[in-house]
């Protein structure tokens, strides 16, 4: 993964800005949030098992589709949704929204990306800011 010199046009969450008291914006460091999501059930769809994230040719059709999406939005300049992450039950970090943006912009070298936490997984991220 190649850093890359640009800064997504990204907005506020509609899931944050529902319970604003409930989830905080942070910007995190993107290689140990890939390392950590590696352990999630669903990483297998956009992640090879040595933790690089797949090409767009190499993805499931559905997910072939949202990164699709997110591509053309960043191509176009339009506005993404900053994605929504927590802690899982195995205490790895999981994406609960927005997950083709997360890893698109994984995918073209941002070293960090601004997204939205539960104030109740605060501590939890600390390692990751």
């Amino acid at each position: 993964m190649k850093a890359v010199n640009f800064d997504p046009n990204l907005t506020d969450n509609k899931a944050a800005l529902s319970r604003p008291d409930h989830y905080i914006r942070v910007d995190l460091l993107t290689k140990p949030v890939l390392k950590s999501w590696q352990s999630s059930l669903f990483s297998f769809e956009w992640m090879t098992p040595d933790g690089t994230i797949k090409s767009l040719a190499d993805l499931p059709e559905k997910e072939r589709v949202k990164r699709q999406q997110v591509e053309d939005a960043i191509r176009q300049g339009q506005a993404l949704e900053r994605p929504v992450l927590g802690i899982g039950m195995m205490d790895n970090i999981e994406i609960g929204s927005g997950r083709a943006v997360f890893l698109t912009l994984a995918a073209h070298g941002l070293e960090r990306i601004s997204v939205h936490i539960p104030k109740a997984h605060e501590d939890a991220f600390r390692g990751f800011l």
